[in-house]
């Protein structure tokens, strides 16, 4: 299926661009117009794309159904600052409600119940209840468009940092289970960024992968092992010895296979399957060995 973006509505290619691109992480933004009335809303056009300067972006779009703008983007016009804050599990429903389009003066911390609390740096308050908070100034906003539908990019430096404690591990870094964070998927559906919805992959940073390329072709083009599989065994740096292939083959896994079967292709094909068995675990260098005897 091949769509073309001029080809279709904008609120067609909207639900494509949302339900495709996910999850995002969520600002929780709070603001304040010139008169000091509070705003509080969340946006999914959101992340960090700078650490030196700190910087957050997030988009407060114009209305696709009537081009109109939304009170947080008229709030950071009017007086540049703002506080991103991120959503928990624990704040969802309240944080879906302070999205209802409240006439412009309405106190959405009220209208969901959540606490506000006063900032150190910047006059918009911050969400007493949310795990992290920055407090930003505004840089600037771009326009990506005057139509609806068109983003708005609120480029927000962080100027201070609140975060809870009790979300942090044992090594003072954010432990992503005690931070049980929420992202934005398509319609309604969010995603819980914490359990069994998250994993570790090991970054080829300190080492240097050998690639896919390198993988034996009886190993690569396994009828067993996946993409993923390929990735886990190409990001080592070299393959086990002979001699740690040969003594692993008398292990009982292994040795049980390959007594059990005479031809040359179902032992590989119980290999194989033995080896995905240990990178689903994790365990790569065993993996290698496994697939190494045949």
């Amino acid at each position: 299926m091949i769509i073309n973006p001029k080809g279709i509505s904008t609120s067609e290619l909207h639900g494509y661009l949302l339900g495709a691109v996910t999850p995002r992480p969520i600002a929780f933004a709070s603001t304040v117009d010139k008169a000091g009335n509070v705003n509080l809303s969340p946006f999914s056009f959101f992340n960090v794309f700078s650490a030196n300067p700190p910087i957050l972006i997030f988009s407060p779009s114009r209305r696709g159904r009537d081009n109109t703008t939304k009170h947080t983007l008229d709030n950071v016009l009017e007086h540049p600052e703002t506080v991103v804050s991120i959503v928990s599990n624990e704040m969802v429903q309240q944080m879906s409600l302070s999205s209802t389009e409240y006439e412009k003066g309405i106190n959405e911390f009220t209208k969901a119940g959540f606490n506000q609390e006063p900032s150190d740096r910047v006059k918009p308050p911050r969400v007493l209840e949310a795990p992290v908070s920055f407090e930003c100034k505004v840089q600037e906003v771009k326009s990506l468009g005057k139509e609806g539908g068109a983003g708005q990019l609120v480029i927000c430096e962080v100027l201070l940092i609140h975060l809870d404690e009790k979300i942090l591990d044992e090594n003072g870094r954010i432990n992503p289970n005690k931070l049980n964070a929420v992202g934005r998927m398509g319609g309604d559906w969010y995603v819980k960024a914490f359990g069994d919805a998250i994993f570790e992959v090991a970054k080829p940073l300190k080492t240097k992968g050998m690639g896919v390329d390198r993988i034996p072709d009886r190993i690569r083009i396994s009828t067993v092992l996946t993409g993923n599989h390929l990735g886990m065994l190409g990001n080592v740096e070299q393959l086990p010895s002979r001699k740690d292939v040969q003594d692993f083959a008398n292990e009982p896994e292994v040795s049980t296979i390959l007594d059990s079967f005479d031809d040359e292709e179902n032992i590989r094909l119980e290999l194989h399957k033995l080896a995905a068995k240990l990178l689903n675990e994790g365990e790569v260098d065993t993996a290698w060995k496994v697939l190494m005897i045949r």
